[in-house]
């Protein structure tokens, strides 16, 4: 029987240990972790974003801060209050919420955040800290945390022995993702575009994650039987059987093809997608717990 891997569940469970930590913290030194998104124009999605993060933090026992300014913000005026929020003792996260109108130039926008602030993980220095090693004073992005997190749910804290194939070599995700697989002690190779013969590849892995954005690429005779396949993806296709102009989502992953072969599968909604919001708020709880020179909790 294939394993379908409740991302729901698994978020839950990360929230409720992140809802204990920050009730601890403020018992013990009268501090709330405090997260700060910002939200420039009107970008219905990002709006959809941004209202559910900052929920999750009240949920959580955050102060939450939420910041939404005009489309047409100079990135003078972006910079300044990403400068203010650096500066701001109770504020231990910040976040930009991407993607920045056009004008905006984000990579320096998302630079300009402290690291030790920056809850999205996104940072050259936590890039670079992730890359050499260093778990114990950076932050890790949140999608390839929160898949991390449903591989060990199969496989436990060490992958010794295991191939894993990441298909996707973005710095947001497909990098990131193969640094915490290859800290696991997994044997990893990052597939993509150029790559030959990614089937055969793939058909290598005992841990197969696809992180592309193409839709349902992944098809069953690329997966190893037994395989854990992690589906990063997300997709809105047409659904005429839903009616005229109605879609769904898939993910890079074909689900229904691929479940009857892999031994654990992610669903497309429902697998990666809500842990990516839950280690946010890990991620915020933690740079709470160092800001305050506390040993930070383990997710």
């Amino acid at each position: 029987m294939t394993t379908v891997i409740d991302g729901k569940k698994a978020a839950a469970s990360v929230i409720e240990a992140v809802t204990k930590a920050a009730t601890d913290l403020e018992k013990d030194t009268g501090r709330r972790p405090g997260l700060a998104v910002v939200l420039v124009g009107t970008d219905p999605a990002s709006q959809t974003y941004v209202a559910s993060k900052s929920r999750m933090a009240k949920e959580c026992g955050f102060t939450s801060v939420q910041h939404t300014l005009p489309e047409e913000t100079t990135q003078e005026a972006l910079l300044a209050l990403v400068a203010e929020l650096n500066a701001d003792p109770s504020v231990h996260g910040v976040l930009v919420q991407l993607p920045l109108p056009k004008h905006l130039d984000s990579e320096k926008v998302i630079q300009s955040i402290l690291p030790e602030k920056d809850v999205d993980g996104l940072h050259v220095v936590n890039a670079g800290k992730l890359a050499t090693g260093d778990s114990d004073t950076g932050l890790v992005s949140c999608t390839p945390a929160g898949a991390m997190i449903l591989v060990r749910s199969i496989h436990g804290r060490d992958l010794s022995g295991l191939n894993a194939l990441v298909i996707g070599r973005s710095n947001l995700f497909g990098k990131p993702m193969a640094q915490l697989l290859l800290a696991a002690n997994a044997t990893v190779t990052i597939a993509h575009s150029r790559s030959r013969d990614l089937p055969a590849l793939a058909r290598n892995a005992d841990i197969l994650v696809a992180a592309v954005g193409r839709p349902e690429m992944v098809k069953a005779d690329w997966v190893k039987p037994g395989a854990t396949v992690i589906d990063v993806g997300i997709n809105r296709i047409a659904a005429p059987e839903r009616g005229e102009g109605r879609t769904r989502l898939v993910g890079d992953v074909a689900f229904p093809e691929c479940a009857a072969v892999a031994g654990a599968i992610s669903p497309v909604p429902g697998g990666v997608g809500p842990m990516t919001i839950a280690m946010l708020m890990a991620n915020t709880v933690i740079a709470a717990y160092r800001a305050e020179g506390k040993p930070a909790p383990k997710f």
